[in-house]
């Protein structure tokens, strides 16, 4: 049996400046000015559509975070609609295999383990490799898995829906384990994407 934290890893489909000078390419569309693109304006142009709330142009950019979390907090990212997700799968991984190390690894959660907390979720683990050894399928056997699980799951969306998950998911009223990912989350993307995200900010 593991005990990991959660994390997180972002995947950009391409660099990010290229990212925002398309995005300003098919936001100057609406207004027929492609004749004032310079090799800087998209940072005044991408500021002027967020000002006004012309966020739609902001879908032709789309980026991919990996994140390793709990089930649970999975359950509530997969809920946004506008994205698409990859997730691991509880029906056809056998985490009695040699390649999960023949255990199961779960996610450290925002307070401290008890020993009768660990000792659990070692008897879950025990249970469920040996329902698997007397016969049960991988789909059959995760009846008995937690929410606390490890899971991977990779999730892409365009940077309007980012922009939207993030006010959500970083609110002092989001899950703390989601605003353990999402609040640091929110500053890489600050520090990758600036022009985009430098107007949301959350209560750390």
């Amino acid at each position: 049996m593991k005990i990991i934290k959660a994390s997180y890893l972002i995947q950009l489909l391409e660099p990010p400046i290229d990212m925002l000078k398309r995005i300003e390419r098919a936001g100057r569309v609406c207004y027929k000015s492609e004749d004032k693109i310079t090799d800087i304006s998209y940072v005044q142009m991408l500021k002027k559509l967020i000002d006004s709330q012309h966020e739609s142009v902001l879908e032709h950019g789309v980026a991919s975070v990996k994140f390793i979390c709990d089930r649970g907090i999975s359950h509530e990212l997969v809920r946004h609609r506008i994205a698409s997700f990859s997730q691991e799968s509880t029906r056809y991984c056998n985490y009695s295999k040699d390649k999960f190390g023949e255990e199961l690894t779960f996610i450290s959660p925002d307070f401290e383990l008890s020993p009768h907390d660990e000792y659990l979720l070692f008897q879950i683990e025990t249970h469920y490799i040996s329902r698997l050894r007397e016969g049960l399928s991988p789909q059959q056997a995760r009846y008995f898995l937690p929410n606390g699980l490890k899971t991977e799951l990779v999730m892409t969306c365009n940077l309007r829906e980012w922009r939207h998950i993030f006010k959500l998911r970083t609110s002092p009223r989001a899950h703390p384990q989601m605003r353990e990912l999402m609040v640091p989350l929110l500053k890489d993307f600050q520090d990758l994407i600036p022009v985009v995200f430098d107007d949301l900010s959350c209560s750390r």
